[in-house]
């Protein structure tokens, strides 16, 4: 086992005590007092593992932190630290670490993937040609930091995600997401009394879920599944006004295109009724194709650390690596914490592998820095 792997394997007491500073930093994506105190936490954990401070970039929802070592080009390190978990998570999920597994809300995603990637650079003597963007607001679809994660793909050869992996899986596919959200309105009316003097906007909502549910395409992979519905005030009332939202998962850009048109194309079906569809694509699909040579590198090299057998996955969640794909540049998703539950109350860690994925971050980086991917053909903003 090289040297560094043994460093890592050895610093495992230090990497836990690092995760539980950042789960103990609680950081739900729409608080933003409570994002801006954990960067700060990340920043003086990446400051004491690598010996260099982050850059503070500030964007309307929340901060994110970017280390450049050198040129910075041709390795991007990307991750985020906020979660979906409310502050005060803790009090019924506290932080632990028992019988090799480690909890506490937000370890798997993805506060452990943050602490592995700054152990697998303080085990590297040449970082020149390595970036680390660490973001606030992945989980609600980087709305804020979605044109910086974009704008530093296009000035990079390779985007490697600390994501989390489900099982040990790198995830070599993602799907694409778009949400939409309809609203329709009615004409409201007595129900009792004249109820044929309303336009029924439950009835339209009806139609519309039959519509849209339509839509999708299982031999291409795509869904489309209406989620959050409602309606009405009272229950004597013919109802005016429903609304319904639309979640999109899509392998290709022309699915995503074409879902977005028929949604654009919806049309009501009760006289007097009428819809407004807002929404859209969110995040580009993370093709196959984008990973396929980092995956291949990432194989060889955990064969190489001793540890065996490395499988991909395709997904249907998407992440930032969506974004840095959908720029052209070669993205590796799913290198972060290997475990499980992620959003949910079993969301663990599995303390053993968190050195060997670290040992495989700081191997892909070597080989990156040393040889990095050709040029491709970058999509301009």
């Amino acid at each position: 086992m090289p040297a560094f792997a043994t460093a890592l394997e050895a610093g495992l007491p230090d990497l836990l005590a690092g995760i539980e500073e950042l789960v103990l930093a609680e950081s739900p994506s729409m608080d933003r007092a409570a994002v801006t105190a954990c960067a700060r936490v990340v920043a003086a954990l990446g400051t004491r593992l690598t010996g260099a401070e982050p850059e503070w970039l500030d964007t309307p929802g929340s901060p994110a932190l970017r280390w450049r070592f050198g040129s910075g080009d041709k390795v991007l390190l990307l991750g985020h630290f906020d979660t979906v978990w409310p502050v005060g998570s803790l009090a019924g999920h506290p932080f632990a670490v028992t019988g090799g597994r480690l909890t506490g809300p937000g370890c798997f995603d993805m506060k452990a993937g943050v602490v592995q990637l700054f152990h697998a650079l303080s085990v590297l003597d040449d970082r020149d040609g390595v970036s680390v963007l660490l973001t606030g607001d992945e989980e609600i679809g980087a709305p804020d930091s979605r044109a910086l994660i974009e704008a530093e793909a296009r000035r990079t050869r390779a985007v490697l995600v600390l994501e989390a992996s489900e099982g040990g899986a790198l995830k070599t596919a993602r799907k694409g997401v778009s949400g939409y959200e309809l609203g329709i309105a009615g004409r409201a009316a007595h129900a009792g009394l004249e109820p044929e003097r309303g336009v029924n906007a439950t009835t339209e909502l009806a139609h519309q879920v039959l519509a849209v549910s339509a839509l999708a395409d299982p031999a291409t992979g795509t869904t489309v599944t209406p989620t959050v519905a409602s309606s009405g005030t009272t229950g004597n009332t013919v109802p005016d006004a429903a609304r319904l939202l639309v979640d999109v998962r899509v392998g290709s850009l022309g699915e995503q295109v074409r879902v977005d048109r028929a949604m654009g194309a919806l049309a009501p079906v009760l006289a007097g009724a009428s819809l407004r569809v807002s929404g859209g694509p969110n995040r580009p699909p993370l093709p196959a194709s984008a990973s396929q040579e980092l995956f291949a590198r990432a194989r060889s090299l955990y064969a190489g650390l001793g540890f065996g057998a490395l499988r991909g996955v395709a997904v249907g969640g998407g992440s930032d690596g969506n974004l840095t794909a959908g720029v052209g540049t070669p993205t590796l998703d799913g290198l972060g914490a290997v475990g499980g539950g992620a959003h949910a109350d079993d969301e663990h860690v599995t303390v053993a592998e968190l050195p060997r994925r670290a040992a495989l971050v700081a191997s892909l980086v070597t080989s990156l820095v040393r040889e990095p991917v050709a040029g491709t053909d970058r999509v301009e903003a």
